[in-house]
């Protein structure tokens, strides 16, 4: 953290271009006591691993995943009840249709690929595919292509290292991989059908009961800045949810919301499917993830 004048504290901060944080970054929406300097790389996923073992960011962006990890270590940050970006998971497993029909529990005994095993679409897919369509996730053997963020994590051990390069989604055409968590980066293929029957309508009835969005990323500060400069912390906080605010065509209507209340069953979700699937060592509490100032945001 470095002082620019005698009023002004500048921030080390990786986040990335969304909708709901371009007004940040293009000036629209600043600070009279704070500048975030985007210094992070282009897809802040690239720099989650230098903010938690190298503490090379003030502030940025971190995957809700990389976060519950980040607390049960005992890495220095605090999250701000701001998610940064949230979806529906439901669409993000599929399957090479032309080598036959899959339905969710046929995963079982197979191979299915996923970049980590630690990244959040996977916590979130896995866990609908648990809880929705009663797949035992211990008798899938995931087939990862990189580690997790945090050094102190190993993957459990139903999990196997693909040689490094490996492109699971042409795994998953070659019928190498039954099937793969990837989200947006499904081969856009005709032959890939979705895992999850309708994932779409899914979703729906999915958030009609549980009222829930999916977090994937949340905001966070070193936990010293909130010790020092709570007035900071909360200006970013201000300036996170006026970007939202001005996001082109107006804010998103299915989003995950702001203040730790609003958030609290989705947190819970996280930190229980987590646990379930051995990404975290223990169950934290809602509070842990919180400090005195961050938990009062948006009350």
């Amino acid at each position: 953290m470095t002082d620019t004048t005698t009023d002004v504290l500048t921030l080390k901060t990786n986040l990335a271009d969304y909708p709901v944080t371009k007004a940040m970054k293009d000036g629209r929406v600043t600070s009279d006591i704070v500048k975030l300097d985007y210094c992070g790389p282009e897809q802040a996923h690239n720099g989650f691993k230098d903010m938690v073992r190298r503490n090379q960011y003030d502030a940025g962006e971190l995957a809700i995943v990389t976060y519950l990890q980040a607390k049960c270590y005992g890495k220095p940050y605090v999250m701000l009840p701001a998610p940064i970006s949230g979806r529906f998971q439901h669409h993000c497993a599929g399957f090479n249709s032309e080598l036959g029909h899959l339905d969710p529990r046929d995963i079982e005994g197979r191979q299915v690929g996923v970049r980590t095993y630690a990244q959040t679409t996977g916590l979130w897919i896995r866990g609908v595919l648990q809880h929705e369509y009663g797949v035992d996730l211990d008798k899938v053997t995931w087939m990862t292509v990189g580690d997790g963020h945090l050094e102190e994590y190993s993957d459990p051990p139903n999990c196997v290292r693909l040689p490094k390069g490996s492109d699971i989604g042409q795994m998953m055409l070659d019928g190498q991989l039954a099937a793969t968590l990837q989200g947006v980066d499904l081969p856009k293929d005709p032959r890939v059908q979705y895992l999850v029957p309708d994932p779409f309508e899914a979703a729906k009835a999915w958030y009609a009961r549980e009222q829930v969005v999916p977090i994937n990323h949340v905001f966070v500060v070193h936990e010293d800045l909130s010790k020092t400069r709570p007035d900071v912390v909360r200006e970013i906080y201000r300036m996170i949810v006026e970007s939202r605010a001005l996001t082109e065509g107006g804010p998103p209507a299915v989003y995950p919301p702001f203040g730790l209340e609003a958030n609290r069953k989705g947190l819970q979700l996280a930190i229980d499917w987590s646990f379930e699937q051995k990404i975290i060592p223990r169950k934290l509490s809602i509070d842990e993830l919180f400090d005195d100032v961050t938990a009062t945001l948006g009350a």
